[in-house]
């Protein structure tokens, strides 16, 4: 990985640690995403039994990550009390740390090591998901696409944290 420099890089060693608060995959592609307790990230692929694990291996999308914070800031947004995550189409949700300061990192998700690869914007699906005005709501809270650089288990409760150097 070629990691660029960036004038933030210096502060990475005051990120909190997280913690995953949800998981879901899909299945196929277009169908609702299916809640998990615990999931299997493969290298290179993917969580095991999501749609995106048949694409190109090594794609910088295997997995898409979002935080609880993000979430409730986008429920504010709408003018909803609270948000299911599984709309929103994000694989994990995570809790309790800066999402965007793992832009551009490796990072620990359970056992699994992730690389966050970009943001991962709002597609136009979300403005029928969530109404008239879900692509601002959600623009600059869409969290992170990422690929599987270590295999292992995710679970809910588990530690998300920087990959120490």
């Amino acid at each position: 990985m070629s990691q660029r420099k960036s004038p933030l890089d210096k502060y990475l060693g005051t990120l909190a640690t997280g913690k995953v608060q949800w998981i879901g995959v899909r299945p196929r592609r277009r169908e609702p995403l299916q809640s998990l307790s615990r999931a299997q990230a493969v290298a290179d692929l993917g969580l095991e039994g999501d749609h995106r694990m048949t694409k190109t291996p090594g794609s910088g999308r295997q997995v898409t990550l979002i935080s609880q914070e993000f979430i409730t800031q986008i429920a504010a947004h709408l003018g909803l009390a609270d948000l299911d995550p599984a709309r929103l189409r994000r694989n994990i949700v995570v809790s309790g740390l800066n999402l965007n300061a793992l832009r551009r990192q490796r990072f620990w998700v359970g056992e699994a090591l992730l690389e966050a690869t970009q943001l991962c914007h709002p597609c136009a699906r979300m403005e029928s998901e969530l109404g008239p005005g879900g692509v601002i709501a959600m623009f600059g809270y869409g969290g992170l696409c990422a690929k599987v650089v270590q295999s292992g288990a995710i679970e809910c409760g588990a530690p998300v944290r920087l990959e120490q150097h």
